[in-house]
C-alpha cells in the first residue's frame, strides 16, 4: 500500500462546495483533511509535486512528454512556495495533506511541510480531473464517489509513460463509473478541458490497462457502481508520484492523492469551447 497507515480520512464539511478557495485553504491550513472533490465548486484544483532543482528539468520534460496525465498549469522558482494561481497562498501549508518521499519511499504524510521544505525545491502544479467534474455534473453525469462521500479511486496501469532522463514510470488513472446513457456526455464534456486531463484514456474492461480488481485501487477509495455502469478511466495527476516510486529521486514532496490544492482560477478558464 502507498498510505503510511490505515487511519481514516477526515471528510470535509458537507457545505464545502460553497466555500471560496480562500476559505478552503484557510481550513486546510488549520488542519482539516480529506478528499477535495466538490470543494469550492467552480474553482480549479491542482496536483502538487516539488522536486530538487537538479531534477526540475527532467520533471518538466517528463510532463511535456506526457501531457495527458501531467498537464502543467504553473511552475515555481526554486524555493518559492507561492503561485500565480492563488494570491497569498502557501504551498507548504494550504493543502489538506502532503506526502514526503526520500529515495522513492514514502516517509511521511503531514498536514504541512514547513519542516520538510528546502530552498532548492521547484514546484509543479498539474491539472486535476476534479476540475471537469462540474462540467460532468452539469451534463447530468452522476459522480458516484461524491454521492458516496469517498475519494475517487485511482489505479497504476500497465501503460508506461514516455521517460525523461532519470524519470520514468507507469501512467496512473482515475476511474468514475458512468451509466451508458451518460457516456457520450462524459467524453464530450471532459474533452473540452484538455488542461485538466481532457477526454478519457479508456472506457470499459479494466484489464486492458492492466487493472485486475476495481475494488482494490492503488490510491483513493473503492466506489460502488450501479449494475449497468461502465468504468471510465481518465489520466491522473498522481502519475508523477508513480514516477517518484519508480525513479527514486533523493527527495520529493507531493499532495496526498485526492487531497488537492484549491486555486483562485475558475474552471471555465480552461474550457476550450
Amino acid at each position: 500500500m502507498n498510505r503510511i497507515d490505515d487511519r481514516p480520512l477526515t471528510l470535509v464539511d458537507q457545505h464545502a462546495h460553497a466555500w471560496t478557495p480562500e476559505t478552503a485553504r484557510a481550513r486546510f491550513r488549520a488542519g482539516l483533511t480529506g478528499p477535495t472533490a466538490g470543494v469550492a465548486a467552480g474553482h480549479t484544483q491542482v496536483n502538487l509535486i516539488a522536486v530538487p532543482a537538479d531534477w526540475a528539468y527532467e520533471m518538466l520534460l517528463f510532463c511535456q512528454r506526457n501531457p495527458k496525465p501531467c498537464p502543467v498549469l504553473d511552475v515555481t522558482d526554486a524555493g518559492s512556495w507561492t503561485t500565480v494561481l492563488a494570491a497569498g497562498a502557501d504551498l507548504r501549508t494550504d493543502l489538506p495533506r502532503y506526502r514526503v518521499w526520500r529515495d522513492g519511499e514514502l516517509v511521511d504524510e503531514p498536514t504541512d511541510v514547513l519542516g520538510h521544505w528546502r530552498d532548492d525545491l521547484v514546484s509543479f502544479l498539474i491539472g486535476c480531473s476534479f476540475t471537469f467534474e462540474w462540467a460532468l455534473a452539469g451534463a447530468g453525469v452522476p459522480l458516484r464517489h461524491i454521492e458516496q462521500g469517498r475519494n475517487v479511486p485511482m489505479y497504476v496501469t500497465s501503460r508506461q509513460c514516455r521517460p525523461a532522463g532519470r524519470l520514468h514510470g507507469p501512467m496512473v488513472v482515475s476511474m468514475r463509473p458512468v451509466p451508458p446513457e451518460h457516456l457520450a456526455a462524459a467524453i464530450r464534456e471532459s474533452s473540452l478541458l484538455p488542461a485538466v486531463h481532457g477526454s478519457p484514456v479508456h472506457c470499459g474492461d479494466p484489464s486492458a490497462l492492466g487493472i485486475d480488481d476495481l475494488a482494490r485501487p492503488d490510491f483513493g477509495d473503492p466506489v460502488a457502481a450501479e449494475p449497468d455502469d461502465i468504468p471510465v478511466f481518465w489520466a491522473c495527476g498522481v502519475t508523477p508520484q508513480a514516477a517518484v516510486m519508480a525513479s527514486r529521486p533523493p527527495f520529493a514532496i507531493t499532495h496526498a492523492p485526492g487531497q488537492m490544492f484549491l486555486t483562485d482560477a475558475r474552471d471555465e478558464q480552461y474550457r476550450v469551447a
